[in-house]
């Protein structure tokens, strides 16, 4: 968590610790100047401060809330470049001022005792508010850099609550620090930090397609750097730096860093002239008589930021599109819908009838889908989100056992831009890759057999050196179709079972097909203890072979088997988990990747349509992949996942993780929904 902490808590520390000097400066000269009761003046400006900071992100993190994944994109990465421009801004200006810091503010004070009690109010405002509103606007694009981590915010408090045990010691003239050097110091990391944010930012925009250029990379270390590593993870958490950057990153990074960075410090090395002496300090005005209690100006300085935060974040959340609930049923499906306005809405969907349900809203013409909830139960109801322009729509309610019902359609009139939708897969669009899948099946399954059939006149002949290769010739065939283990039914068992689960283990009369051989070829066995287990092995693969054409093979679990055939491999393979002794659990990564590169083939021409992003981003994420398991062949022999150094295995399980996680959509794009 350090990681993503460190960059908060520096910026938390040095704005906390430039707004605590401010108020100690303010509170020490009032005193000086015997004006105690202009304190609480002081105070009411700096709550009114951060109260303003506070509203203020609040907006930023509601607003973005309520934006689609392409908008949030786009706003996260416009506040980025925005706080960039802040921290620049503030590193330089405090380098300019930190050795006349002291001097300009007791001078405002003083200025500001001879004016009233709403100058000095704005004084001890101004001072303090910008630094809250560049606090929270850097800490907001950190903290959405970090995704769900608590990093950022418990490093700002560390950070805030570390500023203010300073800003007392230095109150109290406990302790001395040299501000110049600590605020020189904390701006050159910042502006390296702040170059990250550039980068960052600037991603967002591209992924947004507000710029261009989001798959052209200027370097991809994905297969050699461990996204996983604490360096890894450090340098992305402080720095923003990635394993893989585009060009537009890399120039943005790169082309800050050597006009800022130089800048910065020749202005330091500059001389600064000397600070002329502060004027004398003036006593305190004469009170104005109270016409109010004490506490109202304060509570009002504070709770109107909160007030007009709240105003803007309920008029930014998206507003129902009708105050009647839509209902979900057989027989009403659609019920009190009526033409919504244009822009992001929300529907209340009531199931109104008996069986659990989904609920899609549709374009009619082209079933294109532009929401849906999953399993509505009856009597519940939920709400659905949709950005609607203009076009036409209608409900399509699919209850659970029973046919789909379509409501009657309704028209919305006018722009609203452009909207996402899914086009929804029939089993008709499947059934060209299911087709060409199947081909594939076939084929491997031929080739299996021969395999087995070699292994097992291998075993007859005593050859046991050539049946260990042959095994694994054989094993690699079987563990490339993996798509299709579903339908292979209680020959998966026989073929590639496991011993974990049996009662009498690697011994058990149950243990059976190619783990079995393995135990026995690299644990000493004898080829006439094999020689009975290698033939069930063949026969249960003729079976299979012959089988397979008329077994059932649902299209739904092409797009299904796209995760999970390396899901298993991380669950079981990368573990170590199924190895009986041959150590090459990475050759069956291997076949693995095989098989899944050629699933992916037959979903080419679907996946494109439906996500044209995707597949060049699984692309990349499978040649990484590939490159990591390619280094630990060499010789003809495989490296055994136990023998990898720690941190080969972290970059081969980070990488894999990867690939999972953008695999992880392929089963919703090509999900098979009913049609009335």
């Amino acid at each position: 968590m350090w990681d993503d902490a460190f960059p908060s808590f520096l910026i938390g520390l040095r704005e906390g610790l430039e707004a605590g000097l401010i108020v100690s400066i303010l509170i020490a000269t009032i005193v000086r100047a015997d004006a105690k009761s202009r304190l609480p003046q002081v105070w009411t400006g700096v709550l009114a401060a951060i109260a303003l900071a506070m509203s203020f992100g609040a907006v930023l993190t509601f607003t973005a809330a309520n934006l689609s994944a392409t908008a949030q994109e786009t706003f996260g990465g416009v506040l980025s470049v925005i706080a960039v421009g802040f921290v620049t801004a503030m590193v330089f200006w405090m380098r300019r001022s930190a050795r006349t810091f002291s001097g300009e503010i007791k001078e405002k004070v003083t200025g500001a005792l001879t004016m009233g009690a709403g100058m000095l109010m704005l004084t001890s405002f101004l001072a303090v508010g910008r630094e809250g509103l560049e606090t929270a606007l850097f800490l907001w694009t950190t903290a959405r850099a970090a995704g769900e981590s608590s990093g950022p915010l418990a490093g700002a408090a560390i950070g805030l609550v570390l500023a203010a045990g300073l800003c007392w010691g230095l109150y109290r003239r406990v302790l001395r620090i040299n501000l110049t050097k600590f605020f020189t110091a904390t701006g050159v990391v910042l502006v390296v930090i702040a170059a990250g944010v550039l980068g960052y930012g600037l991603r967002d925009l591209q992924e947004g397609g507000v710029l261009p250029g989001v798959t052209t990379y200027a370097f991809d270390l994905g297969g050699s750097v461990d996204a996983g590593s604490w360096y890894s993870t450090l340098l992305q958490g402080v720095f923003n730096l990635m394993p893989t950057m585009t060009w537009l990153q890399v120039v943005a990074y790169v082309g800050y860093l050597a006009v800022v960075l130089p800048l910065f410090v020749r202005g330091v090395r500059a001389k600064t002239p000397k600070p002329e002496p502060a004027p004398a300090e003036a006593r305190e005005a004469a009170p104005a008589p109270r016409r109010r209690p004490v506490w109202v100006l304060p509570v009002a300085v504070v709770a109107v930021p909160a007030v007009i935060a709240g105003l803007v974040v309920a008029f930014a959340r998206p507003k129902p599109a009708d105050s009647e609930t839509v209902a979900v049923s057989e027989t009403e499906c659609g019920k009190g819908f009526t033409a919504p306005d244009t822009g992001r809405q929300t529907f209340q969907m009531h199931n109104s009838g008996d069986k659990t349900a989904e609920v899609y809203l549709i374009d009619p013409a082209t079933n294109a889908v532009y929401g849906e909830i999953e399993g509505l139960a009856p009597g519940t109801t939920r709400d659905l989100v949709a950005t609607v322009a203009g076009g036409s729509y209608a409900w399509r309610c699919v209850p659970t056992g029973a046919k789909a019902v379509t409501s009657a359609t309704v028209h919305v009139s006018g722009g609203g831009g452009a909207v996402q939708a899914v086009v929804p897969v029939s089993e008709n669009d499947l059934a060209a890759p299911l087709k060409a899948y199947k081909v594939y099946v076939d084929q491997g399954l031929a080739t299996l057999e021969t395999q087995t059939r070699q292994l097992v006149a291998d075993i007859a002949g005593d050859h046991l050196a050539k049946a260990r290769t042959d095994w694994l010739t054989a094993h690699r065939t079987y563990a490339s179709l993996g798509a299709a283990y579903g339908t292979f039914e209680d020959f998966d068992q026989k073929i590639n079972g496991r011993s974990d689960g049996l009662a009498g283990g690697v011994d058990d009369k149950d243990f059976a097909g190619f783990h079995r051989i393995e135990y026995g070829l690299w644990h000493g066995q004898s080829a006439s203890e094999l020689k009975a287990p290698a033939q069930r092995l063949a026969a249960a693969v003729v079976g299979l072979r012959k089988a397979f054409p008329t077994q059932d093979f649902d299209p739904g679990d092409l797009p299904l088997r796209a995760h999970e055939i390396l899901e298993n491999a991380l669950q079981f393979e990368l573990t170590g988990d199924t190895d009986e002794g041959s150590g090459t659990n990475l050759a069956t990564v291997d076949s693995n990747l095989a098989g899944t590169r050629e699933l992916l083939t037959v979903l080419r021409p679907l996946l494109t349509k439906e996500s044209p992003k995707l597949l060049p981003t699984v692309d990349t994420d499978v040649a990484r992949l590939q490159r990591l398991l390619d280094s630990a062949h060499r010789g003809g022999s495989w490296t055994p996942v136990e023998r990898l150094d720690q941190a080969d295995r972290a970059r081969l399980d980070g990488v894999t993780g990867q690939l999972l996680e953008d695999l992880a959509p392929v089963p919703d794009l090509l999900e098979i929904r009913k049609s009335a």
